[in-house]
């Protein structure tokens, strides 16, 4: 035993680098002694740095719960590195030992998507200042890819990106980072210009090899394509397809997205069944080089959509059915909510129109608080001109919203989104006071919220849409949404102008300091070309007060009103000789004999005439004027509609 000691503390203090002769001689000491922590220990530590990480879990899982005490950080780094991401968190929160573990703890929670822990520890390790520069350069480069990460995950922080640093555009993993970030916030020219720095730095590096270049490059040459595609640019995208070589990729993720990245870059008429092929020639990725949560969401999307081109429905119907059967109602998740989409869309074998319409509708009866199918119904409506029934589909899933005492389907009922759907078709049916109502409900609600989850957007449209009411409660509820909003961010320039508007007549001396940094009215109509606006016809005010001009725009006002308004008559009601040039007969309507032009025939028709002139004998056959007798009879044979009875019948 004293000699297996002796050869364990050899191990640890040997400068052998060549792992493979580590592990043996570590082999040879567990053969003689299973239970040896120090042989465990430094085996498992050369499998972890030969990147074999199944090898190191086994090794620790048989050295037992003594192993895993002794080498927590290993444990974690493991578990970290084969996708057991949640165990790796709990290894590293409680093994203590350090920034190590804080790192590894950072890792696995960046893998996880919980980035707000993640920016957390980073900016504790970033903060201390016994840290060395490459390791501060290292958190530099894990912050950014967190800020971004968390702007693709819908996690939006402030509403404006501070400026990047100058010592962040000097490395090319920083700026590709910040590239990301202006793609999640649709910000395409700056990510754009960024990207192309940073292959340029990346090009550039004295520390990378040609090897490590190349495959530093193919990720930034595949955020470039999904840039142009995203902005149109289609010969710059067929460009950098040439660039991109999928099978020198080794993240399936990155290669993943590259390759359904370039099937989108070709041409809309390509074979569908063969780009069905190409999109799933890339073997899915692994637990451990999985994608994030918008990444999969989007690329199962593109699944549903190829898989409809080359007329597979029945799949999608029992793929989307069998994901929808499992979800809760309602949700405002976009994922869970094409999926309802694309539903509809295999149920209908793609087609649009009334046919679509109706299978949603008769979708939506059995789930009534499916809010994919009903956005889905009221673009269908929206399309066929439809906007009130639109606006009722709507109104009634809110009504049944207004009922229900769940937090969740109250969180749903006062969605932004829709609530800005809402008051884009009470727009289109000029429904001011119903705008009004229903952005201030909606603001009520969540001003009740905490901050972070306030949307500041729908605070600032409800608060505008207020401020420009006649009603005093719309004025008072305007006034204390932009105080608010002024609280929690003064130097947004909307919200400080409708703080000083709202509160300009009650309450002057609260925006005394805010109105000297509104701008001055002459440099809002400076660029205003007042002599061009009196030429097109806008009457100046000092010949609008003369009497004359008074006296005559009263006319003129008068004639517009009496004047009738022209008739538009549809195409179908014309007659097909019809010539709008030629002036149409005025006794057109009239019948035939009773027209100016009619010209009798023959001698009763000629008699007729003569007796029909002024001065003749009336003759009561010819105007037809029935006698008293006939009135009695019309009278008594109307009321039932009864035939009469023949002579002898009872």
């Amino acid at each position: 035993m004293a000699a297996l000691r002796s050869l364990s503390a050899l191990l640890q203090q040997s400068s052998v680098v060549d792992h493979d002769e580590i592990i043996k001689a570590c082999n040879l000491i567990l053969k003689k002694s299973k239970t040896d922590l120090e042989a465990q220990h430094v085996k498992t530590v050369a499998l972890l740095k030969q990147d074999r990480y199944d090898d190191a879990i086994r090794v620790i899982e048989d050295g037992g719960d003594a192993l895993k005490q002794r080498a927590p950080l290993e444990w974690a780094y493991a578990l970290y590195k084969t996708g057991r991401l949640d165990e790796a968190i709990e290894a590293a929160t409680n093994s203590g030992k350090g920034r190590g573990a804080k790192h590894v703890e950072a890792q696995a929670a960046y893998r996880v998507e919980h980035f707000q822990r993640t920016k957390a520890i980073y900016a504790e390790l970033y903060g201390d200042q016994g840290a060395s520069a490459q390791e501060h350069t290292d958190l530099r480069i894990n912050m950014t890819a967190t800020e971004a990460q968390q702007q693709w995950a819908g996690h939006r922080g402030s509403t404006q990106r501070p400026k990047p640093s100058v010592d962040d555009l000097q490395v090319f993993e920083t700026t590709y980072n910040i590239a990301c970030e202006y793609i999640a916030r649709n910000e395409f020219d700056q990510a754009r210009l960024l990207l192309g720095r940073a292959k340029e730095l990346c090009k550039s590096s004295e520390e990378l090899s040609p090897e490590d270049k190349k495959a530093e490059l193919l990720p930034i040459s595949v955020q470039q394509l999904y840039v142009e595609l995203r902005q149109g640019n289609l010969d710059e995208a067929a460009i950098l397809v040439e660039e991109i070589n999928t099978s020198e990729i080794s993240e399936r993720s990155t290669k993943k997205i590259g390759q359904n990245n370039i099937l989108l870059a070709a041409h809309q008429d390509s074979n569908p069944y063969l780009q069905y092929k190409l999109f799933h020639e890339t073997p899915q990725s692994t637990q451990s080089d999985k994608l994030f949560g918008y990444q999969s969401a989007t690329l199962n999307q593109n699944t549903n959509t190829i898989e409809l081109l080359v007329h597979k429905y029945d799949g999608v119907v029992r793929s989307t059915s069998r994901t929808l059967s499992q979800q809760s109602f309602p949700t405002t998740s976009k994922d869970i909510n094409a999926l309802s989409v694309f539903n509809v869309a295999a149920h209908t074998q793609n087609q649009t129109g009334r046919a679509a319409l109706k299978q949603t509708l008769s979708l939506l009866e059995k789930r009534p608080h499916d809010v994919g199918l009903i956005l889905l119904a009221i673009q269908l409506y929206i399309d066929g001109g439809n906007v009130s029934s639109a606006v009722s589909v709507l109104e009634s899933f809110l009504k049944q919203l207004d009922e229900s005492i769940s937090e969740s389907e109250q969180e749903v009922r006062y969605n932004p989104g829709l609530i800005s759907i809402l008051i884009a078709l009470y727009k289109l049916q000029g429904r001011k006071r119903q705008i009004n109502l229903e952005l201030s409900k909606a603001a009520t609600y969540w001003r009740q919220r905490s901050q972070q989850d306030q949307p500041l957007s729908l605070l600032r449209a409800a608060a505008s849409s207020l401020l420009q009411s006649q009603d005093s409660p719309d004025l008072h509820n305007a006034a204390e949404i932009f105080e608010t909003l002024h609280a929690i961010d003064p130097t947004d320039p909307i919200v400080k102008a409708g703080y000083v508007a709202s509160h300009a007549v009650t309450s002057p001396s609260k925006v005394q300091t805010d109105i000297p940094a509104l701008a001055p009215i002459q440099n809002l109509v400076s660029g205003i070309d007042v002599a061009a606006l009196e030429a097109a016809g806008i009457p100046s005010a000092t010949t609008a007060t003369t009497s004359t001009s008074l006296k005559r725009k009263a006319e003129d006002d008068k004639q517009q009103q009496t004047a009738p308004k022209k008739k538009r008559i549809r195409k179908s009601r014309l007659p097909k000789d019809y010539d709008p040039d030629k002036k149409p007969d005025p006794e057109r309507w009239l019948p035939l004999r009773d027209r100016s032009t009619y010209r009798p025939k023959g001698k009763k028709g000629k008699q007729r005439a003569a007796d029909r002139t002024q001065g003749g004998i009336a003759n009561d056959q010819e105007t037809g004027t029935p006698s008293a007798g006939v009135v009695q009879q019309k009278s008594q044979g109307g009321g039932g509609g009864k035939k009469k009875k023949g002579k002898g019948k009872r």
